[in-house]
């Protein structure tokens, strides 16, 4: 298989789609003539022309106010946010409008609209804008929430957020815009909601989504050679969340492990620790373990956003534990 580059990947997912339909339309801060801060959006003003591809003032608020307004007259829009941090002064469109119009509405409409923003460390970009703040928005009823991993899967949750007819919050980690990873000869559309298994393992089964897949695949190689196959689930989605593909999974391992970037605290692991609490208790041998960033602002100095800030080192650890862990306990 050909390999991609991620931010490629999100670039072709959007011009693929503004050419298999009118109505989809992109804006935001420097998106058009800039080809966006991170260079995702590239050609693409070129290509479709400002009337469909167009930058906005720096006001977050008003760029998700629009797309609800655009999204709720007919069209598709696709902004961005350029960094997860500011979706802050995004929040009521999002939460109060986006997110409750078609219940508030009596089912009569829909706000077909995509919100990308990058999240994560890794570069260096201190406390306002490194933070991953993608569980807030799981917390929300009326918004899904996605986070890819790879290139395949950037396409294909990127063509899925943008046909939903509800609002999509679309997670890209800035630590991997240009990391490589192979696709297939022709990229497909990812439902949203599914999980991928990455790596098939007995012993313990690690749940991650984004830039945390990657270091649970290298902590999965690290952990063969001491003998403990670890299986590795690409969550992908986190609202809705693949519930039974974890529960399968942790049913045939009796080990559980999940990592992300953010904070543990309150997070999407908490969300899934519980939830795998109630519905499969009888089945773990071991306490599940949780692998994010270190509860405080990220800070500026490589050095100490090392120290925040999780690596594959982490995922060993937590691993090592539950598999240590001594239980008289066998699987349901």
């Amino acid at each position: 298989m050909p390999d991609m580059i991620f931010r490629q990947a999100i670039n072709s997912a959007l011009a693929d789609a503004m050419s298999a339909d009118a109505d989809v339309v992109c804006f935001g801060e420097d998106v058009a003539a800039p080809g966006g801060a991170f260079a995702v959006t590239r050609g693409l003003l070129a290509k479709f022309g400002p009337e469909r591809v167009r930058d906005t003032p720096i006001s977050e608020n008003a760029i998700a106010g629009a797309a609800v307004g655009a999204a709720l007259s007919g069209l598709r829009p696709v902004v961005e946010i350029m960094f997860m941090d500011f979706m802050t002064l995004a929040m009521d469109a999002l939460v109060n409008q986006a997110a409750k119009a078609r219940f508030m509405f009596g089912g009569q409409c829909s706000v077909p609209m995509v919100v990308r923003t990058p999240h994560g460390g890794g570069l260096n970009a201190g406390p306002q804008h490194s933070q991953c703040l993608e569980a807030w928005f799981a917390h929300v009823p009326g918004l899904k929430v996605v986070v890819p991993s790879n290139a395949a899967d950037a396409y294909g949750l990127l063509r899925a957020a943008i046909i939903d007819p509800d609002p999509v919050i679309y997670v890209e980690n800035k630590a991997l815009y240009s990391a490589k990873s192979p696709v297939p000869e022709t990229l497909a559309i990812v439902p949203i909601g599914s999980a991928a298994t990455m790596r098939p393992g007995r012993d313990v089964t690690v749940v991650a989504y984004g830039i945390a897949v990657r270091q649970a695949l290298a902590a999965a190689q690290t952990l063969a050679a001491e003998g403990v196959e670890a299986e590795v689930i690409d969550l992908r989605s986190i609202q809705p969340w693949d519930r039974q593909a974890v529960l399968d999974s942790v049913r045939r391992t009796g080990r559980l492990v999940i990592a992300h970037e953010a904070v543990t605290a309150f997070g999407v692991g908490a969300e899934i620790a519980a939830w795998v609490g109630e519905q499969a208790f009888d089945s773990l041998r071991a306490p599940i373990g949780r692998v994010g960033s270190a509860f405080m602002p990220t800070p500026f100095a490589k050095s100490l956003e090392r120290h925040c800030v999780p690596a594959d080192t982490h995922v060993v650890a937590a691993v090592r534990c539950a598999v240590a862990y001594k239980s008289s306990r066998s699987p349901s």
